[in-house]
């Protein structure tokens, strides 16, 4: 999303990885995408950047859990990875044009988490960048590494960027404890000036995160909200709700209610 007079302009729900609610859709699949449009939401959408410089949409570093296969999709080409399949269907891993094409008349919005690996990030803020200069539909970036919003607000500052964290205390993922401390706290925001946090909903009883939030006004999402009283708990809270697991007929219902939004 492009910024007007630095106001954040959020989609008011996104669906994590895109609406996967039932067997047969896998996550960031393009049936997930397409069944997310049929029930007229934003999709949240994880992008990596692979050896061919290919941008596809895929949220693990490895691809075993979703495609049975192990080994790093930076590793591979799109070629070889169009010979994979998701979680034992005949979706294959889209690439970030063909989510594109699909949302962009569609007036829903994409919010698109840029998933670095290693030293990747400013190629991967560059390559990101310079896709999405052509895209007309509504969209804002975000990412764990603030590498990431620093090369981006250097490349692209007029569009938004969110910092995504976490209490890494409690799953350090081996991360040196000076990082586990800093990107649990948001230290780096100091430098990386992002536009919203996107915080884990059950960690959000952070001091850091509260006072740029409660005090400081900056603009919150809640991930990933897999019941409705999540749900109703982030809304209630005036966050905007990432969400799966949660049936048309539940979303329903929480549409319906005060404050669901």
């Amino acid at each position: 999303m492009k910024k007007t007079n630095r106001k954040v302009n959020l989609a008011e729900r996104y669906a994590h990885r895109g609406y996967h609610d039932k067997p047969g859709i896998p996550e960031n699949s393009m049936a997930a995408f397409r069944r997310a449009i049929e029930y007229g939401l934003a999709s949240e959408i994880d992008v990596h950047l692979i050896a061919d410089g290919t941008l596809v949409v895929f949220h693990d570093d490895d691809l075993e859990r979703e495609t049975g296969v192990k080994g790093s999709i930076e590793a591979y080409d799109l070629t070889n990875l169009r010979k994979l399949r998701l979680e034992g269907t005949d979706e294959l891993i889209p690439t970030l044009d063909e989510v594109l094409e699909l949302y962009e008349d569609t007036g829903l919005a994409l919010l698109i988490e840029l998933k670095s690996v290693g030293g990747n990030y400013r190629a991967l803020a560059e390559a990101a960048a310079k896709r999405l200069d052509s895209y007309k539909g509504e969209y804002a970036v975000q990412s764990f590494d603030p590498r990431v919003l620093i090369a981006y607000r250097r490349l692209r500052p007029e569009v938004i960027r969110g910092q995504l964290a976490q209490n890494f205390y409690r799953s350090r993922e081996g991360l040196p404890y000076y990082q586990v401390v800093m990107l649990s706290n948001l230290m780096m925001n100091i430098i990386a000036k992002p536009d919203f946090i996107s915080y884990k909903y059950c960690d959000r009883d952070n001091f850091v995160l509260r006072h740029l939030v409660d005090r400081k006004g900056l603009p919150e999402t809640s991930w990933t909200l897999e019941s409705a009283d999540e749900y109703r708990g982030a809304v209630s809270a005036g966050s905007v709700p990432i969400f799966e697991q949660i049936t048309p007929e539940e979303l329903k219902k929480l549409l319906r209610e005060k404050g669901g939004r």
